[in-house]
């Protein structure tokens, strides 16, 4: 563990870039080890991305979530574009059948947990993987690649468009709530001067729409 927190201390770009990485292979491994691993690779991607989040908390300086009202609306905003557009645009990839742990298991105890932790990652640990690879390394490294260098509010145009467009395609399903989504949170990024308004809206669009998939059995937005 010293190993790695001296690599982290001395690469600005692996503690942003390093733990963004690992999470995005090991979603990758999702169904691939078997029936069963698209459900507790996800279990075992949440402990590991919250390690890897942990251990970057002081080396990522703006890795700090804020309060704010309009991070607050941003978040539901976000959440209703999301449900509110789908089946209003075509999609680039065909829906798969989602992230059912009850087809799977069967409804009890062990489907429960596995919804639970899903809401809880999504949440809590993906905000601010991706919020600190998109909204503060790849926005300002388009910009300068001493990316430290840039401010992490200040409005770059091509980046901030160019940023939010390219996580709009990383959803194929849902891309063009994915680019809304980007603009948004890039937007607070840029108005609020920090990153924590933009972690705070992303893990409200999650979680109300965790509870939302839960609620409605809408497992294809998972």
């Amino acid at each position: 563990m010293r190993f790695l927190s001296e690599r982290l201390k001395r690469s600005p770009d692996l503690a942003r870039v390093g733990p963004f990485a690992v999470f995005v292979l090991l979603t990758a491994l999702q169904g691939r080890l078997g029936e069963g691993s698209q459900y507790w690779v996800y279990v075992l991607k949440t402990v590991i991305g919250a390690w890897l989040v942990w251990e970057t908390r002081a080396y990522v300086l703006e890795l700090r979530w804020a309060w704010s009202w309009e991070a607050i609306g941003v978040g539901v905003a976000i959440f209703v574009v999301w449900v509110g557009l789908d089946g209003l645009y075509p999609r680039l990839v065909q829906l798969g059948a989602g992230w059912d742990p009850a087809r799977h298991y069967g409804p009890g105890a062990l489907a429960c947990f596995y919804v639970a932790v899903r809401i809880a990652g999504s949440s809590l640990v993906v905000p601010p993987l991706e919020e600190v690879f998109y909204r503060s390394f790849m926005y300002r490294y388009f910009v300068k690649t001493d990316f430290l260098s840039a401010p992490i509010g200040e409005y770059h145009p091509l980046s901030f468009f160019g940023t939010s467009i390219l996580f709009g395609l990383m959803h194929p399903d849902r891309w063009l709530a994915g680019i809304i989504c980007g603009l948004a949170y890039q937007w607070l990024v840029v108005r609020k001067k920090r990153l924590g308004d933009a972690m705070l809206a992303h893990g409200i669009t999650n979680l109300l729409l965790g509870l939302w998939v839960g609620w409605k059995g809408q497992w294809s937005f998972w």
